[in-house]
Protein backbone atom coordinates (compact mmCIF):
# COMPACT_ATOMS: atom_id res chain seq x y z
CA UNK A 1 0.00 0.00 0.00
CA UNK A 2 1.31 3.09 -0.70
CA UNK A 3 0.82 6.67 1.20
CA UNK A 4 0.60 10.06 -0.29
CA UNK A 5 4.15 12.04 0.21
CA UNK A 6 2.52 15.09 0.57
CA UNK A 7 0.36 14.73 3.65
CA UNK A 8 3.02 15.02 6.24
CA UNK A 9 3.97 18.26 4.51
CA UNK A 10 0.30 19.32 4.78
CA UNK A 11 0.16 18.45 8.34
CA UNK A 12 2.91 20.63 8.95
CA UNK A 13 2.27 23.64 6.85
CA UNK A 14 -1.39 23.36 8.63
CA UNK A 15 0.63 23.49 12.31
CA UNK A 16 2.37 26.44 10.81
CA UNK A 17 -0.30 28.17 10.44
CA UNK A 18 -1.87 27.41 13.62
CA UNK A 19 0.83 28.21 15.55
CA UNK A 20 0.85 31.42 13.33
CA UNK A 21 -2.40 32.62 14.46
CA UNK A 22 -2.02 31.65 18.03
CA UNK A 23 1.36 34.09 18.57
CA UNK A 24 -0.82 36.48 16.18
CA UNK A 25 -3.46 36.66 18.55
CA UNK A 26 -1.17 36.86 21.65
CA UNK A 27 0.15 40.18 20.01
CA UNK A 28 -2.93 41.41 19.64
CA UNK A 29 -3.31 41.30 23.54
CA UNK A 30 -0.26 43.19 24.02
CA UNK A 31 -1.31 45.53 21.85
CA UNK A 32 -2.50 47.83 24.78
CA UNK A 33 0.70 47.37 26.72
CA UNK A 34 2.51 48.56 23.78
CA UNK A 35 0.40 51.64 23.35
CA UNK A 36 0.44 52.68 26.80
CA UNK A 37 4.57 52.33 26.88
CA UNK A 38 4.80 54.87 23.76
CA UNK A 39 2.57 57.26 25.56
CA UNK A 40 5.11 57.50 28.18
CA UNK A 41 7.98 58.13 25.52
CA UNK A 42 8.99 54.53 24.96
CA UNK A 43 9.90 53.76 28.67
CA UNK A 44 8.05 51.26 30.92
CA UNK A 45 7.81 51.70 34.29
CA UNK A 46 9.95 49.73 36.79
CA UNK A 47 8.84 48.11 39.92
CA UNK A 48 11.78 47.39 41.44
CA UNK A 49 11.80 49.53 44.86
CA UNK A 50 15.91 48.24 46.05
CA UNK A 51 19.05 49.26 43.95
CA UNK A 52 20.25 46.00 43.92
CA UNK A 53 16.91 44.91 41.98
CA UNK A 54 17.29 47.97 39.91
CA UNK A 55 20.46 47.17 38.29
CA UNK A 56 20.06 43.52 37.78
CA UNK A 57 16.53 44.80 35.45
CA UNK A 58 18.38 47.88 33.80
CA UNK A 59 22.15 47.45 34.08
CA UNK A 60 23.13 43.70 34.39
CA UNK A 61 22.44 43.03 30.71
CA UNK A 62 25.54 45.04 29.86
CA UNK A 63 27.33 45.49 33.07
CA UNK A 64 27.15 41.55 34.38
CA UNK A 65 25.05 40.28 36.84
CA UNK A 66 27.83 40.88 39.48
CA UNK A 67 29.08 43.89 38.10
CA UNK A 68 31.61 42.01 36.94
CA UNK A 69 31.46 43.97 33.04
CA UNK A 70 31.14 42.91 29.88
CA UNK A 71 29.61 45.35 27.37
CA UNK A 72 29.61 48.49 29.60
CA UNK A 73 32.28 48.73 32.45
CA UNK A 74 33.40 46.59 35.48
CA UNK A 75 31.21 48.60 38.63
CA UNK A 76 32.13 46.64 41.49
CA UNK A 77 34.93 49.37 42.84
CA UNK A 78 33.01 52.72 40.88
CA UNK A 79 32.73 53.95 44.20
CA UNK A 80 36.56 54.80 44.98
CA UNK A 81 36.25 56.36 41.74
CA UNK A 82 33.43 58.45 41.04
CA UNK A 83 31.40 60.14 43.74
CA UNK A 84 27.93 59.83 44.26
CA UNK A 85 26.68 62.44 42.48
CA UNK A 86 29.22 61.43 39.17
CA UNK A 87 27.52 58.31 39.15
CA UNK A 88 24.18 59.58 39.39
CA UNK A 89 25.05 62.49 36.40
CA UNK A 90 26.53 59.21 34.22
CA UNK A 91 22.77 57.33 35.14
CA UNK A 92 21.00 60.45 34.22
CA UNK A 93 22.49 61.73 31.25
CA UNK A 94 24.62 58.64 30.05
CA UNK A 95 28.20 58.20 28.85
CA UNK A 96 30.09 56.65 25.76
CA UNK A 97 27.31 54.05 24.62
CA UNK A 98 25.62 53.49 27.55
CA UNK A 99 21.96 55.78 26.63
CA UNK A 100 20.14 58.58 29.17
CA UNK A 101 17.62 57.62 31.14
CA UNK A 102 17.58 54.25 31.70
CA UNK A 103 16.72 54.66 35.12
CA UNK A 104 14.24 56.96 35.90
CA UNK A 105 15.70 60.10 37.82
CA UNK A 106 14.16 59.15 41.62
CA UNK A 107 15.88 55.82 41.75
CA UNK A 108 18.91 56.50 39.76
CA UNK A 109 19.65 58.42 43.18
CA UNK A 110 19.18 55.08 44.99
CA UNK A 111 21.05 53.67 42.63
CA UNK A 112 23.98 56.18 42.98
CA UNK A 113 23.88 55.85 46.59
CA UNK A 114 24.19 52.08 46.25
CA UNK A 115 26.88 52.15 43.58
CA UNK A 116 29.20 54.83 45.54
CA UNK A 117 29.85 52.61 48.57
CA UNK A 118 30.74 49.99 46.55
CA UNK A 119 34.94 50.41 46.91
Amino acid sequence: MKRNPLIPFALIAVLGIIIMFVFSFQGMHKSKELADAKKNGGKTTQTAAKPEEIVKQSCASCHGDQLQGAVGPNLQKVGGKLSKDQIQEVIVKGKGNMPPGLIPADQASKVADWLSKKK
